[in-house]
């Protein structure tokens, strides 16, 4: 079946732009409807952005259940859904149709990163292979530019990278790998003091680093229930300490961690 015109040239760019929206497409059509099955249309918070399923109730029903799945996003990001024309929808003709809603990016999950070292490029390189959004920030506008262009990372330069803390969210996964202790502690300090409990907090070092950081972390006052939330060493014990290797193992433990929080929801 031939795709509307421009369909997936629009569908590429709202994907890119990893806005949630929803595809609508008519699988079936049964009686008199107003359209014939594979018709689709692309709906975001805004309404109508692509294409057609019908136009008038029908379009117009369809329209409001995908911007509902987009306010209120279902475990679920596909649902089939069946409707007779004259009594779920109020048409005057007796047709039956069923819709197809698929939404995308409606479960975003965000990946922060402290530092754009040798580490922090093979961590971000693998992060974007995933169905993320990275945030790198580093205050050398240089090795930020060694960072590959994607839609899905954000660069940001600061002279303090702990000035990016009050941007954090609670559902973020945080990793961080300044040039050193140095530079990791102040980032660590604004989290924890700043009351923010991130679903990840990882800082990469060694388990003697662990125990100078909680020292000096309880000596600014955090509380030790609070500094057992942080993961140092990072990563699953698996690999050497090659770049490559430890992107994989801190992007694979990212992974179980937010798989562990979707079935605890």
């Amino acid at each position: 079946m031939a795709a509307p015109h421009g369909l997936i040239e629009r569908l590429a760019e709202m994907s890119a732009a990893g806005k949630p929206f929803v595809l609508v497409t008519l699988v079936e059509a049964i009686g008199s409807t107003p359209q014939d099955a594979g018709t689709k249309m692309l709906v975001d918070a805004t309404g109508l952005r692509f294409g057609t399923v019908g136009g008038g109730k029908v379009e117009q029903q369809a329209i409001a259940t995908a911007r509902a799945l987009l306010a209120e996003p279902a475990t679920r990001d596909c649902t089939l859904v069946e409707w007779n024309l004259k009594r779920d929808v109020g048409m005057t003709c007796g047709g039956t149709v069923k819709l197809l809603f698929e939404a995308y990016h409606v479960h975003p999950w965000r990946v922060v990163v402290f530092g754009a070292g040798h580490v922090g490029q093979a961590v971000v390189r693998c992060l974007l292979l995933l169905d993320c959004q990275v945030v790198c920030i580093d205050s050398r506008q240089e090795w930020l530019e060694r960072l590959p262009a994607s839609p899905q990372l954000e660069m940001v330069r600061l002279d303090e990278p702990r000035d990016f803390v009050p941007r954090l969210m609670a559902d973020d996964f945080v990793v961080c790998m300044t040039m050193g202790h140095a530079t990791d502690v102040p980032v660590l300090r604004a989290i924890f003091t700043g009351g923010l409990e991130p679903t990840y907090l990882g800082v990469i070092g060694s388990r003697a680093k662990r125990e100078v950081l909680r020292r000096e972390l309880e000596d600014a006052g955090v509380p030790a229930a609070a500094i057992e939330r942080l993961r140092c060493p990072i990563g699953l014990p698996i690999g050497s300490n090659q770049p490559g290797e430890i992107a994989v193992s801190v992007a694979a433990e990212i992974l179980q961690i937010r798989d562990a929080a979707k079935h605890r929801a």
